[in-house]
């Protein structure tokens, strides 16, 4: 999973949030009457002579020789309303706002310059400022939830290890109804640890790798882990033939938790994959693509709502004061976890997606759709942001 590119932010591509909404506000087109703002490393949003409220349209013009960002802020809070990056040399760009009574100012970002904010302009004779906006995040903002969470996966690599060693055992011994049970926890573990993938590298690939693009599917070389060993033991393959799998199973998340503490979590994966870790269950587990035997995408999905928890209480502090629906996204976030247990069984063993009964698995879908949703706009919120 990659972070996305942000081509426009809240300004030119804008983020609102309305009841857990997100909508895309694209700009129109540049008319003569819309007003130049001049950019560049020694001065900053000249050019705005008559504010006024409502939908507009700035038309910045970098005249400097260096690439910059420009924010359209609240100069007293540095509450950001519209925003541009990579406004390079001699290029004009469109912002488009919706500006509320207040004071404004554009802050102008050079490479490798300080923050230059430029006049106060006051809007006055329209409506009270409803957004959309932003409070900026900034990288030392996000040092505490970044650390927070690096030691909440170190923890759960110790717990990885501790499962994948009892799954080896159970594999060796010859029970296969034993390592099918290991089989679970020890890749619910791995589950949990969502907002991490991209500082696993290549080991994601080795321990939950799918047969996606092996040309000889299962029997491909190159498919290795948790899924591997999946569809040996759910398909009755011999159980000493399994032993070499689980063994480079157990010795891939060995090698992981060895190379975690000198990896780095992106800061911006924080944000991001509050989103994209249920995104991707939606995509992967709710419809039973990465099935191999078990029939546990379910159990899979509601670990991956653990992660997605996880990621969320690092991050609440900052999420608390920028977010008003945060406490929806908590309640639904509850909502699609009760939904998905209904799936459970008296004996802990879980309905597969295909037997689900129609209306319970569009109960499911509805509301890890609608938790999707609501969980959209904290990557934009949490993208940490230059102010200085």
């Amino acid at each position: 999973m990659r972070r996305s590119v942000r081509t426009g932010g809240i300004g030119a591509i804008a983020v609102l949030v309305v009841a857990g909404a997100v909508v895309v506000l694209w700009p129109g087109s540049a008319t003569a009457k819309d007003p130049e703002i001049s950019v560049s490393r020694s001065s900053c949003g000249l050019g705005w002579e008559d504010p006024k409220p409502g939908p507009q349209t700035f038309e910045l013009h970098n005249t400097g020789t260096v690439t910059a960002e420009v924010d359209l802020i609240d100069p007293g809070t540095g509450t950001i309303f519209g925003e541009v990056e990579g406004l390079g040399p001699d290029t004009t760009r469109p912002m488009a706002v919706t500006l509320g009574n207040g004071e404004y100012a554009f802050r102008c970002l050079p490479d490798e310059t300080s923050a230059i904010v430029g006049p106060v302009s006051k809007v006055t004779g329209g409506a009270e400022r409803s957004g959309p906006s932003v409070v900026p995040v900034t990288s030392n903002d996000l040092l505490a939830p970044l650390k927070a969470y690096t030691e909440k996966v170190t923890a759960g690599l110790g717990t990885l290890i501790t499962d994948t060693d009892k799954l080896k055992s159970a594999v060796h011994s010859g029970d296969r109804a034993a390592s099918q049970t290991a089989w679970l926890t020890a890749h619910l573990s791995y589950e949990r640890l969502g907002a991490a993938y991209d500082a696993f590298g290549d080991s994601d690939g080795a321990l939950n790798g799918t047969t996606a693009g092996l040309p000889r599917g299962t029997s491909d070389p190159g498919f290795t882990g948790f899924h591997r060993l999946e569809f040996g033991l759910w398909h009755g393959e011999p159980m000493e033939a399994l032993g070499a799998v689980v063994d480079q199973l157990d010795t891939d998340a060995r090698k992981l938790r060895e190379a975690f503490p000198s990896s780095q979590v992106d800061p911006n994966d924080l944000g991001l994959r509050a989103h994209e870790i249920v995104e991707n269950a939606l995509q992967f587990e709710l419809t039973g693509k990465t099935d191999y035997g078990s029939g546990t995408n379910l159990a899979t999905a509601l670990a991956n709502l653990d992660g997605t928890r996880a990621v969320l209480d690092v991050l609440r502090p900052l999420l608390i004061p920028r977010y008003p629906a945060l406490p929806t996204a908590d309640s639904w976030l509850a909502r699609a976890q009760a939904a998905i247990q209904t799936a459970r069984q008296a004996d802990g063993s879980w309905t597969p997606v295909t037997q689900l009964a129609q209306p319970q698995r569009q109960k499911i879908n509805g509301d890890v759709g609608q938790l999707t949703e609501l969980l959209a706009p904290i990557a934009a919120i949490t993208e940490p942001r230059r102010v200085s």
